[in-house]
């Protein structure tokens, strides 16, 4: 296969690359313990959780969306 007819480029892969381990690092910082029947845990509220992990997630799945959609340079 010539290299001409690939839709991504090395710049794509990069991109979707650095995409998920934003995504991942959103996820984990959602993560923590969480509340039960038998014990409260206020942590579940935390800004952090609440505010600051949903917004690096979402900036990850744009970026992903910017990944796909850009356009390789032609040489």
């Amino acid at each position: 296969m010539d290299k001409k007819n690939l839709a991504f480029d090395k710049g794509n892969f990069i991109a979707l690359g650095i995409s998920v381990v934003i995504i991942l690092v959103g996820l984990i910082l959602m993560s923590g313990d969480g509340s039960t029947t038998s014990s409260y845990n206020p942590d579940i509220f935390s800004v952090r959780r609440i505010k600051i992990a949903p917004v690096v997630t979402f900036i990850g799945f744009v970026s992903i969306i910017y990944a796909v959609m850009r356009k390789p340079k032609s040489k």
